[in-house]
Protein backbone atom coordinates (compact mmCIF):
# COMPACT_ATOMS: atom_id res chain seq x y z
CA UNK A 1 0.00 0.00 0.00
CA UNK A 2 2.95 2.03 1.04
CA UNK A 3 4.99 1.63 -1.80
CA UNK A 4 2.18 2.47 -4.84
CA UNK A 5 1.35 5.74 -2.74
CA UNK A 6 5.25 6.48 -2.88
CA UNK A 7 5.95 5.12 -6.92
CA UNK A 8 3.50 8.17 -8.09
CA UNK A 9 4.70 10.71 -6.08
CA UNK A 10 8.34 9.98 -7.36
CA UNK A 11 6.98 9.89 -10.95
CA UNK A 12 5.72 13.32 -9.91
CA UNK A 13 8.53 14.93 -9.28
CA UNK A 14 10.57 13.57 -11.94
CA UNK A 15 7.58 14.17 -14.36
CA UNK A 16 7.63 17.86 -13.05
CA UNK A 17 12.08 17.97 -13.12
CA UNK A 18 11.42 17.25 -16.72
CA UNK A 19 8.91 19.34 -18.17
CA UNK A 20 11.01 22.73 -16.07
CA UNK A 21 14.15 21.13 -18.07
CA UNK A 22 11.88 20.43 -21.29
CA UNK A 23 11.50 23.30 -24.06
CA UNK A 24 7.99 24.42 -24.58
CA UNK A 25 6.63 22.61 -27.34
CA UNK A 26 4.00 22.86 -29.29
CA UNK A 27 1.26 19.98 -29.29
CA UNK A 28 1.10 20.12 -32.99
CA UNK A 29 3.92 16.87 -33.93
CA UNK A 30 5.28 18.89 -36.92
CA UNK A 31 5.59 22.09 -35.08
CA UNK A 32 7.29 20.50 -32.21
CA UNK A 33 9.69 18.86 -34.91
CA UNK A 34 10.34 22.39 -36.01
CA UNK A 35 10.70 23.74 -32.77
CA UNK A 36 13.75 20.83 -31.77
CA UNK A 37 15.42 21.20 -35.11
CA UNK A 38 15.41 25.36 -35.06
CA UNK A 39 16.97 24.20 -31.26
CA UNK A 40 19.44 21.73 -32.33
CA UNK A 41 20.38 23.87 -34.68
CA UNK A 42 21.38 26.31 -32.25
CA UNK A 43 23.24 23.79 -30.26
CA UNK A 44 24.94 23.49 -32.67
CA UNK A 45 26.07 26.93 -33.63
CA UNK A 46 26.68 27.25 -30.59
CA UNK A 47 29.16 24.22 -30.47
CA UNK A 48 30.56 25.44 -33.44
CA UNK A 49 30.96 29.16 -32.33
CA UNK A 50 32.94 27.80 -29.10
CA UNK A 51 35.14 25.37 -31.50
CA UNK A 52 35.75 28.50 -33.50
CA UNK A 53 36.81 30.76 -30.00
CA UNK A 54 38.86 27.81 -28.69
CA UNK A 55 40.88 27.31 -32.48
CA UNK A 56 41.29 31.34 -31.95
CA UNK A 57 43.23 31.18 -28.55
CA UNK A 58 44.66 28.12 -29.76
CA UNK A 59 46.33 30.21 -32.86
CA UNK A 60 46.72 33.26 -30.58
CA UNK A 61 49.10 30.77 -28.32
CA UNK A 62 50.47 29.49 -30.61
CA UNK A 63 51.58 32.88 -32.06
CA UNK A 64 52.43 34.12 -28.81
CA UNK A 65 55.20 31.22 -28.28
CA UNK A 66 56.61 31.84 -32.00
CA UNK A 67 56.91 35.59 -31.12
CA UNK A 68 59.04 34.15 -28.07
CA UNK A 69 61.24 32.50 -30.18
CA UNK A 70 62.87 35.37 -32.08
CA UNK A 71 63.22 36.99 -28.90
CA UNK A 72 65.69 33.73 -27.69
CA UNK A 73 67.34 34.80 -30.97
CA UNK A 74 67.67 37.87 -30.13
CA UNK A 75 69.03 37.16 -27.24
CA UNK A 76 71.48 34.42 -28.32
CA UNK A 77 72.34 37.27 -30.84
CA UNK A 78 72.96 39.49 -28.41
CA UNK A 79 75.47 37.39 -26.32
CA UNK A 80 76.85 36.53 -29.26
CA UNK A 81 77.78 40.19 -30.76
CA UNK A 82 78.98 41.11 -27.14
CA UNK A 83 81.59 37.83 -27.10
CA UNK A 84 82.24 39.51 -30.23
CA UNK A 85 83.24 42.53 -28.85
CA UNK A 86 85.13 41.04 -25.94
CA UNK A 87 87.11 38.85 -28.30
CA UNK A 88 87.79 41.95 -30.24
CA UNK A 89 88.83 43.86 -27.44
CA UNK A 90 91.12 41.33 -25.95
CA UNK A 91 92.58 41.21 -29.47
CA UNK A 92 92.91 45.19 -29.68
CA UNK A 93 94.79 44.99 -26.15
CA UNK A 94 96.90 42.13 -27.24
CA UNK A 95 98.31 43.42 -30.46
CA UNK A 96 99.09 46.74 -28.83
CA UNK A 97 100.99 44.93 -26.00
CA UNK A 98 103.10 42.90 -29.03
CA UNK A 99 103.45 45.85 -30.85
CA UNK A 100 104.61 47.84 -27.72
CA UNK A 101 107.13 44.80 -27.17
CA UNK A 102 108.07 44.39 -30.58
CA UNK A 103 109.14 48.43 -30.51
CA UNK A 104 110.97 47.66 -27.49
CA UNK A 105 112.73 44.95 -28.79
CA UNK A 106 113.64 46.86 -31.80
CA UNK A 107 114.60 50.12 -29.72
CA UNK A 108 116.61 47.74 -27.21
CA UNK A 109 118.67 46.28 -30.41
CA UNK A 110 119.40 50.21 -31.47
CA UNK A 111 120.47 51.08 -28.51
CA UNK A 112 123.00 47.86 -28.03
CA UNK A 113 124.05 48.94 -31.31
CA UNK A 114 125.41 51.93 -30.37
CA UNK A 115 127.03 50.89 -26.66
CA UNK A 116 130.43 50.21 -28.52
CA UNK A 117 129.87 53.67 -30.09
CA UNK A 118 129.56 55.03 -26.25
CA UNK A 119 132.32 53.12 -25.20
CA UNK A 120 134.45 54.52 -28.08
CA UNK A 121 133.40 58.08 -27.02
CA UNK A 122 134.30 57.29 -23.63
CA UNK A 123 138.00 56.12 -24.52
CA UNK A 124 138.35 59.36 -26.51
CA UNK A 125 136.95 61.96 -23.82
CA UNK A 126 139.13 60.11 -21.18
CA UNK A 127 142.34 61.35 -23.06
CA UNK A 128 144.02 64.00 -21.60
CA UNK A 129 144.62 66.97 -24.59
CA UNK A 130 148.32 67.75 -24.93
CA UNK A 131 147.81 70.35 -27.20
CA UNK A 132 145.28 73.35 -28.10
CA UNK A 133 144.20 71.58 -31.11
CA UNK A 134 143.74 68.33 -29.52
CA UNK A 135 141.75 70.41 -26.67
CA UNK A 136 139.47 71.62 -29.28
CA UNK A 137 138.83 68.52 -31.65
CA UNK A 138 138.09 66.73 -27.34
CA UNK A 139 135.73 69.61 -26.95
CA UNK A 140 134.06 68.48 -30.28
CA UNK A 141 133.83 64.98 -29.28
CA UNK A 142 132.57 65.52 -25.99
CA UNK A 143 129.61 67.69 -27.39
CA UNK A 144 128.93 64.82 -29.84
CA UNK A 145 129.35 62.23 -27.42
CA UNK A 146 126.84 64.40 -24.73
CA UNK A 147 124.19 64.78 -27.65
CA UNK A 148 124.25 60.44 -28.36
CA UNK A 149 123.97 60.28 -24.86
CA UNK A 150 120.87 62.62 -24.61
CA UNK A 151 119.57 61.32 -27.44
CA UNK A 152 119.66 58.00 -26.21
CA UNK A 153 118.41 58.87 -22.86
CA UNK A 154 114.82 60.01 -24.34
CA UNK A 155 115.06 56.19 -25.61
CA UNK A 156 115.04 54.96 -21.92
CA UNK A 157 118.75 54.13 -21.47
CA UNK A 158 120.46 54.90 -18.08
CA UNK A 159 124.20 54.75 -17.10
CA UNK A 160 124.82 52.74 -14.03
CA UNK A 161 126.32 54.39 -11.42
CA UNK A 162 129.66 53.03 -9.95
CA UNK A 163 132.32 54.52 -8.46
CA UNK A 164 131.40 54.66 -4.23
CA UNK A 165 127.94 52.73 -4.89
CA UNK A 166 127.92 49.52 -2.94
CA UNK A 167 128.79 46.65 -4.94
CA UNK A 168 125.76 45.08 -6.32
CA UNK A 169 126.33 41.66 -8.35
CA UNK A 170 122.90 42.61 -10.68
CA UNK A 171 124.43 45.75 -12.11
CA UNK A 172 127.99 45.67 -11.24
CA UNK A 173 130.41 42.75 -12.79
CA UNK A 174 133.73 42.75 -11.19
CA UNK A 175 136.33 42.25 -12.64
CA UNK A 176 139.10 43.04 -10.17
CA UNK A 177 138.81 42.83 -6.04
CA UNK A 178 141.30 44.32 -3.28
CA UNK A 179 140.90 42.99 0.17
CA UNK A 180 138.05 40.60 1.46
CA UNK A 181 134.87 40.27 0.51
CA UNK A 182 133.31 42.78 3.29
CA UNK A 183 131.58 46.14 2.90
CA UNK A 184 132.64 45.83 -0.56
CA UNK A 185 132.44 49.16 -3.15
CA UNK A 186 133.23 49.95 -6.33
CA UNK A 187 136.55 51.73 -6.49
CA UNK A 188 136.98 51.87 -9.80
CA UNK A 189 135.34 52.03 -13.37
CA UNK A 190 136.51 49.65 -16.81
CA UNK A 191 133.47 49.97 -19.09
CA UNK A 192 130.23 51.89 -18.02
CA UNK A 193 126.98 49.80 -17.55
CA UNK A 194 123.56 50.40 -19.06
CA UNK A 195 120.05 50.01 -18.38
CA UNK A 196 117.37 50.07 -20.57
CA UNK A 197 113.94 51.66 -19.09
CA UNK A 198 114.44 50.22 -15.75
CA UNK A 199 116.01 46.73 -17.21
CA UNK A 200 119.41 45.86 -17.39
CA UNK A 201 121.06 45.55 -20.89
CA UNK A 202 124.73 45.56 -19.83
CA UNK A 203 126.31 45.00 -16.32
CA UNK A 204 128.97 47.53 -15.76
CA UNK A 205 132.48 46.24 -15.29
CA UNK A 206 134.34 47.47 -12.03
CA UNK A 207 136.79 47.19 -9.55
CA UNK A 208 135.80 46.33 -6.06
CA UNK A 209 137.11 47.18 -2.91
CA UNK A 210 136.49 47.60 0.46
CA UNK A 211 134.02 50.17 2.24
CA UNK A 212 136.35 52.83 3.60
CA UNK A 213 133.66 53.93 5.96
CA UNK A 214 132.69 50.29 7.18
CA UNK A 215 136.88 49.93 8.00
CA UNK A 216 136.67 53.45 9.59
CA UNK A 217 134.02 51.79 11.70
CA UNK A 218 135.40 48.74 12.46
CA UNK A 219 138.51 50.41 13.59
CA UNK A 220 136.43 52.48 15.83
CA UNK A 221 134.62 49.57 17.82
CA UNK A 222 137.99 48.09 18.40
Amino acid sequence: MTDQTSQPEATSVAEEEAMELAPALPKDSELARDVLLEQLAASRADATTYLEDLKRITADFDEFREQAAPDDEAQQYLDDLRRVAADFDNFRKRTQREMAENIERASQRVVIGLLPVLDSFDLAVAHAPETDSEANLLGGVRSTHQQLLDALTNEGLGVIPTIGEPFDPNVHEAVAMEGDAEHLVVIGEMRRGYTLHGRVIRAALVAVGRDPVGTDEEGSDG
